[in-house]
């Protein structure tokens, strides 16, 4: 555990945030500081944010891909908390997002649920976590680094925000017992393409949270359970499942749009200004 102070940590980063500057990765300045570490500074953060009246809406995760935990050091997926300042709905499929207030955003195209109940450790089964669920939607999320190059460890990224800046939520899909087995086949295939401008710029699939948005929720609902003072997921929150390609820098004037094969959701489009 770091000696750094956690609420000094906290403090740093939202005064960075907020000033649109960048600061050293609190991991380059302390080696000791870990995971368990960034999530006491989460929590302050959360403490702050609430303390001047904003409420949280939901969490979203990080690190979604297996394959990285073993060079990572990690054990799980990391998450941290939304707020209902920086997360809005699209209107007939179409936002717009200001940019001005971000340092150096990018947007990673996400499957967004809904909890309709409380989820906790249902032990990796997808369907099980889906009962929990009353509503997908494709959406985007936007981050944004304060860390100089994108430079971090993951016990950064959740001590600034999970990099958290904007969730632009699409048209959701309400699921009913009786869709789930087939959402249970179709998450981990289907396909996504994101462009730009009409340009297309990146392809995914579901497989890359985690192999199955679906297996994404499951595992954070675990996380969360075996986290020490770690909030359980409620019901009315909303979950961004993780990014279904890779991070793509954005800028102000940009139209961008994300529509998916192989699972009924509606594209989401987005204008930056």
């Amino acid at each position: 555990m770091t000696s750094q102070d956690p609420g000094s940590i906290a403090r740093d980063i939202a005064a960075a945030y907020r000033d649109r500057r960048e600061i050293a990765a609190p991991s380059s300045r302390d080696a000791s500081f870990d995971v368990a570490a960034a999530y006491v500074v989460e929590r302050e953060l959360l403490r702050m944010r609430r303390a001047s009246g904003r409420a949280t809406v939901g969490r979203k995760v990080g690190y979604a891909n297996k394959a990285m935990w073993r060079v990572l050091k990690l054990d799980t997926l990391v998450w941290a908390h939304m707020y209902d300042d920086t997360v809005r709905y699209a209107a007939n499929g179409e936002a717009a997002l200001d940019l001005s207030r971000m340092l150096a955003p990018k947007i990673e195209p996400e499957i967004v649920f809904k909890l309709r109940a409380a989820l906790g450790d249902v032990g990796g089964d997808a369907a099980a976590a889906l009962a929990a669920v009353e509503w997908l939607a494709l959406g985007f999320e936007i981050i944004d680094a304060v860390y100089p190059e994108w430079k971090f460890q993951p016990a950064d990224f959740v001590a600034a925000y999970g990099l958290h800046a904007a969730l632009v939520v699409g048209e959701p899909r309400r699921i009913d017992a009786a869709a789930i087995p087939s959402l249970v086949e179709q998450l981990p295939g289907f396909k996504l393409k994101l462009s730009k401008n009409g340009e297309l710029v990146e392809e995914g699939s579901g497989k890359n949270s985690l192999r199955s948005p679906a297996l994404c929720l499951a595992e954070l609902g675990a996380a969360i359970a075996r986290q020490p003072g770690g909030e359980p997921l409620a019901g009315g929150e909303l979950i961004s499942s993780g990014t279904l390609t890779n991070s793509v820098p954005i800028r102000a004037g940009e139209t961008w749009r994300a529509e998916v094969a192989g699972l009924d959701l509606a594209p989401v489009t987005l204008r930056t200004v």
